[in-house]
């Protein structure tokens, strides 16, 4: 797309000011947007071109890095913005659209369009069918958008039937942030770049692995929304079976959009299906309670005094293929933990005798990896070494890395990133419609047990704290505690808050 235009519905709302407009000054100041490039701003509220441009300047001082500003580069790239006053949801807008795309593109049937819908989800099924009606959806245009892609698999179905009505499947970018983190990503070329790991990547050496996204924030002013997603639709269906995904996927044959989507999908299809017992008692769910000057989630604005919405939740998950049956993957997330974290910790099995002695309790534990994706990104390996001295006592040792230690080299924006691969043509990193509904197939369970069973067990916990005591007793069926991630670095200040 050496020409196109960029529509952006919602491009007066938080997602945009915070996210989409600071990854498009990153690709413009790194030279990846040409001078061709238009970015049109749909919204309720109105704005003239100069005004929009004024207001977007201003939110980039504050979202952009103070080492990455330049007040000359800012100031040329919004003079590529345009604004369009219209509600998206009404069908009548799109011929001025289309007008307004003819006006900015010179062309009479404008093409190489990209639109992003950084817009609420009750618009992600009505959007691209007013596209339809106005004649937008052209064969090289694409569309990208947010997460979650449906509330459940009755709603993801219908969508992915709207989507494929409008556009054909290479046109659709389901974006998610976290595959679009430098961190993820060396997921994979830790895993499939380094032949020492790769023979142990399977149930004969891995006991077990833990998955941990959490927050040390609240929902921030968005309680409208969570009401209607909880940790759940928020998290677990995308972000984190997507981690699951990259941790048990197989190598893909080659290294290419759909033979990594190829695996990515086969992971989701075997899943281990949920049982009764599962559901009663593999499944966690938590809502944090006030503690000192945090209040709970009960009393966050747009919340229901009564609201059975989780805010944490916690899984012991199975995968039922030849390298990992038996391998009990355990995820969590959560809103007002006590610090904000994003890790996999792989524990690999003990050794098989055990000659050193204990002494003073210090045994030699299993070794453990923690691939760290936010923050301070890196990896971690926990091995065993013999304390200087007489006798043969070992202890736990940390071999540390992390990409502040390569001397400033940036991680990148995950947003600029995925941004920059849509407008290359390279879906890799998005989301396939197939792995959409492989992924509700398996949650959708759940909602539905929630549903018929609503004194089903929400537990509270403090805000600040690790969430419902449950969670632990969950691990504890596998002589295990749930990893404490302060403890996971030789350098705990720089993001631990406890």
């Amino acid at each position: 797309m050496d020409k196109f235009a960029m529509i952006i519905f919602g491009a007066s709302g938080d997602l945009t000011k915070r996210k989409l407009m600071p990854a498009l000054y990153s690709l413009y100041r790194d030279k990846r947007l040409t001078g061709s490039f238009t970015v049109l701003g749909i919204g309720r509220t109105v704005y003239s071109d100069e005004d929009y441009r004024s207001y977007i300047l201003g939110e980039l001082q504050q979202f952009v890095k103070a080492e990455e500003q330049n007040l000359e580069l800012m100031s040329s790239f919004v003079s590529h913005l345009y604004y369009l006053p219209m509600d998206p949801a009404k069908v009548e807008g799109y011929s001025q659209l289309r007008e307004r795309l003819v006006e900015l593109t010179k062309e009479v049937d404008p093409d190489n369009l990209l639109f992003y819908l950084a817009t609420p989800p009750s618009l992600y099924g009505v959007v691209p069918l007013h596209l339809k009606a106005a004649g937008l959806n052209t064969p090289h245009s694409r569309i990208i958008v947010e997460k979650p892609f449906g509330y459940d698999l009755e709603s993801a179905l219908e969508l992915n039937k709207i989507y494929s009505s409008v556009f054909d499947e290479h046109q659709i970018y389901r974006i998610d942030h976290f595959l679009g983190k430098e961190t993820a990503q060396n997921v994979l070329a830790f895993r499939f770049a380094n032949g020492i790991f790769e023979p142990l990547w399977n149930r004969n050496y891995i006991d077990y692995v833990e998955i941990t996204a959490v927050e040390n924030l609240g929902i921030e002013q968005r309680g409208g929304f969570y009401e209607t997603a909880g940790a759940l639709r928020d998290m677990v269906q995308n972000h984190l079976i997507q981690l699951v995904a990259l941790t048990a996927m197989e190598p893909p044959a080659v290294f290419n959009a759909d033979n990594f989507r190829n695996e990515v999908v086969k992971v989701y299809e075997s899943l281990t299906p949920l049982t009764e017992t599962d559901l009663n008692e593999h499944i966690v769910r938590g809502q944090y309670t006030a503690s000192g000057n945090k209040k709970g989630y009960r009393e966050e604005k747009g919340v229901a005094p009564d609201s059975r919405t989780e805010t944490y939740i916690a899984m012991k998950l199975g995968i039922s293929n030849w390298r990992w049956s038996g391998v009990p993957f355990y995820i969590r997330t959560g809103k007002q933990m006590p610090t904000k974290v994003t890790e996999i910790v792989v524990h690999f099995r003990e050794t098989p005798h055990q000659m050193f002695r204990c002494s003073g309790g210090n045994c030699p534990r299993a070794n453990k990896l923690i691939l760290r994706l936010q923050p301070n990104e890196g990896i971690v390996l926990k091995i065993g070494m013999k304390v200087p001295g007489a006798g043969f006592e070992v202890r736990q040792v940390t071999m540390d890395f992390s990409y502040a230690q390569l001397g400033g080299v940036p991680s990148g924006d995950a947003y600029a990133r995925l941004i920059d691969d849509c407008i290359q043509g390279d879906p890799t990193l998005f989301t396939r419609s197939d792995a959409v509904e492989a992924s509700w197939n398996f949650f959708d369970p759940v909602l539905r047990y929630w549903k018929d069973n609503p004194d089903a067990p929400l537990y509270g916990y403090p805000a600040g704290t690790w969430g419902p005591l449950e969670s632990e007793a969950m691990m504890h069926e596998h002589g295990a505690d749930w990893t404490n991630p302060c403890k996971n670095l030789t350098n705990t200040d720089q993001y631990c808050e406890l």
